[in-house]
């Protein structure tokens, strides 16, 4: 986490506490069980998930003839934020239906409302821990989150799947690349190493007035870490107008292109590894190639936003949902909490393959989801007995 982030997360804290100092006893309470319920869920649900991983990789890790400290720190330091992330709205619910629906079949629910305490009035702990939980995420997904699938993405793919084929375009030899790298530029290259960032191959065509005015080609390429510039050698230049044409031939030459090493990667999972500020830069520049990924990069920006605000919409429908005492207890309202949370998967889901194969908004297929389960909580709110 950079200091801007730390800054932001100790100012959330700061207010969460501030807020905690003005609250009543009883709200104090309720945050409280809220808050370690949560953790305590997360951290027994990491430690399962922890534990079927390493039954279903060991024979990897003994082959990779790594230290246990090398697997703990370069795998499980990834692994474990990456699952975290993705698993935390549904670890939130849960546990805000367990500890409610408990406190409602002890019936210190009804003891507050009857006390004179309004149920509106009763739900505003939920709501100051699902807006902290909310921002908690969120903090993560900016930053946190994209370092880890990093660091689990170069592990997975040195010790666990292993050495591709070069002919598979899934690997780190990339071949037959062609983008835009403008409105009236186009690059091309033969075959790409994404390792050693370097290849052969290189050309780039410009056009102007549906014309061709400039062609660079370069036998070989590869990427100057010092001068953050590409290295091209065996160039030769054409600069060409309507009764003329200009060859330039150069042994090297280095040229600031707006693409970088990691632009030539494209593999699936390089939005998830990209923090926020580098990728609404990706996304900047794949608008202005016309790239047919754009969409799918534009959903996941989007959800950086949306599923943070999932924790407080979750929280809401959980804390009302057990908030009444039923003859099923805790069991009834585990199992209608999970049958929501398999419905709003589902709904996340169908919204992403929308956005990304049909003609649905990216801004839509991120916030769909949300906009429906609010306003499923807003009923379920107003239909809770008060």
């Amino acid at each position: 986490m950079n200091h801007s982030a730390l800054k932001q997360f100790n100012t959330c804290f700061q207010l969460l506490l501030l807020l905690i100092q003005g609250m009543k006893k009883i709200d104090r309470y309720i945050l409280l069980k809220y808050l370690t319920t949560f953790f305590f869920c997360l951290i027994l649900f990491t430690a399962i998930v922890v534990i079927v991983d390493i039954s279903e990789k060991t024979d990897n890790f003994v082959k990779s003839k790594l230290p246990v400290s090398r697997i703990i720190t370069d795998y499980y330091f990834g692994f474990i934020p990456r699952i975290d992330a993705m698993l935390f709205p549904l670890f939130v619910f849960i546990s805000v239906i367990f500890f409610t629906s408990k406190m409602a079949g002890r019936s210190e629910i009804i003891a507050i409302l009857s006390s004179g305490v309004s149920f509106r009035r009763f739900l505003v702990p939920f709501v100051v821990g699902g807006i902290f939980l909310s921002a908690v995420l969120w903090m993560g997904y900016q930053y946190i989150v994209p370092k880890a699938n990093f660091k689990w993405a170069n592990f997975e793919a040195k010790y666990i799947d292993g050495p591709r084929a070069p002919e598979s375009n899934n690997s780190n030899y990339k071949q037959k690349m062609y983008f835009k790298m403008d409105s009236f530029t186009y690059v091309g290259i033969r075959s790409y190493d994404t390792v050693l960032k370097s290849g052969n191959g290189f050309f780039v065509q410009r056009f102007k007035k549906n014309k061709l005015d400039y062609n660079l080609r370069a036998e070989l390429f590869n990427w100057d870490s010092t001068q953050k510039k590409w290295r091209l050698q065996n160039v030769a230049e054409r600069r060409l107008d309507s009764i003329s044409e200009r060859v330039t031939r150069l042994p090297e030459m280095f040229v600031g292109y707006n693409f970088k090493p990691r632009d030539l990667r494209k593999d699936e999972f390089l939005k998830d590894q990209l923090p926020t500020p580098e990728l609404d830069d990706f996304i900047a520049q794949e608008r202005l190639r016309g790239s047919e990924s754009l969409n799918m990069l534009l959903v996941e920006r989007y959800n950086r936003d949306a599923i943070p605000a999932s924790v407080l919409i979750l929280t809401i429908i959980g804390a009302v949902l057990a908030s009444r005492k039923v003859r099923g207890g805790s069991g009834l309202h585990l199992a209608i909490g999970v049958i929501i949370s398999v419905l709003y998967i589902l709904f996340g889901r169908f919204s992403l393959v929308f956005a990304t194969k049909g003609n649905f908004t990216p801004f839509l297929a991120a916030w769909v989801p949300n906009l429906i389960f609010g306003v499923l909580a807003f009923y379920l709110y107003k239909r809770a007995p008060k």
